[in-house]
């Protein structure tokens, strides 16, 4: 496949779009400016960094805490925690995972290391890494395995119990995705294209395909990916092809989760939404504000 349309913006100007994006988060370009509004208006959130899904109830991770929808899409905080959830996943057995930065006044060191809940977001516990580490992308493989990105570092972090960590490959990227059925599969994002490893991410591969910002792989066939315009494109099962599905509303991404092939969620600019059908369409599940810090 890796087909895309006539009416792409360049590549070398996709790249810079990319590049401007990754060097504003590996700088922790995060301001503690941004609030979710306060009584008298509707709450709004800014900055989201990712999504889950578990109970078929979405989780929001964001520059204020982790949040949910409430049926009329506004956001309503989850636990008591207004971190700025840089990193965020939801394991198979249903555990969340997060690394990014402790809320404004908090004690302890700039870098929230990687904390876990077991009861969705309401409380969280430190996992490893204190004050080493800010995680801006996770993701987990089938047998638990997880993968971390140290935008800091530029360095991927492997561990197999979230406590002990192995560094790999060095390498600059804004996102990672693990496939489904090949724990040591990864694809990451980069300012040239999507790089992949088949070794756990000890090697990747040279840079393919279209320029993605974000990328999430469901099941096994169906990775996606999201370039910094917003245009959505889905791969091969190998991850080394892609082919253009459309644009999602709302301008440029902020973080994409897919769940299978069909069922996928997308934050951009002004909202989080979700799509049923493959991206070919999407409904507005929850408000977002644009940010004004550059992050």
């Amino acid at each position: 496949m890796n087909t895309t349309s006539s009416g792409r913006r360049p590549a070398a100007s996709i790249g810079a779009a990319l590049g401007a994006v990754v060097l504003a988060l590996a700088l922790g370009a995060c301001s503690s400016g941004n609030t979710v509004d306060g009584a008298g208006s509707d709450p709004v959130l800014s900055h989201v960094h990712g999504l889950g899904l578990h109970d078929d109830t979405l989780y929001v991770a964001t520059h204020q805490g982790l949040h949910t929808p409430d049926p009329e899409g506004r956001p309503t905080p989850v636990g008591d925690r207004r971190d700025d959830f840089m990193g965020f996943t939801v394991t198979d057995a249903g555990a969340f995972l997060a690394s990014g930065h402790p809320a404004p006044g908090s004690d302890g060191p700039a870098d929230l290391r990687l904390i876990a809940s077991t009861d969705s977001g309401l409380s969280w516990q430190e996992k490893s890494l204190a004050g080493k580490v800010d995680f801006h992308a996770l993701d987990t493989a089938s047998d638990s395995t997880v993968y971390g990105y140290d935008s800091a570092a530029g360095l991927l972090r492997v561990s197999s119990d979230g406590v002990a960590w192995e560094d790999r490959a060095t390498l600059r990227a804004l996102d990672i995705a693990v496939s489904p059925d090949a724990p040591g599969t990864v694809l990451a994002t980069t300012e040239t294209g999507v790089v992949r490893s088949t070794d756990g991410g000890r090697t990747f591969g040279a840079a393919s395909g279209p320029v993605l910002a974000y990328v999430s792989w469901g099941t096994a066939d169906a990775p996606f990916g999201i370039d910094p315009s917003g245009v959505l494109f889905r791969g091969s099962s190998d991850g080394t092809a892609w082919e253009r599905v459309g644009a999602v509303p709302g301008g440029a991404p902020q973080a994409l989760t897919a769940v299978d092939g069909s069922r996928l969620f997308v934050a951009t600019q002004d909202g989080v939404y979700e799509s049923r059908d493959g991206g070919r369409g999407f409904d507005r599940r929850m408000a977002v504000e644009p940010g004004n810090d550059g992050h």
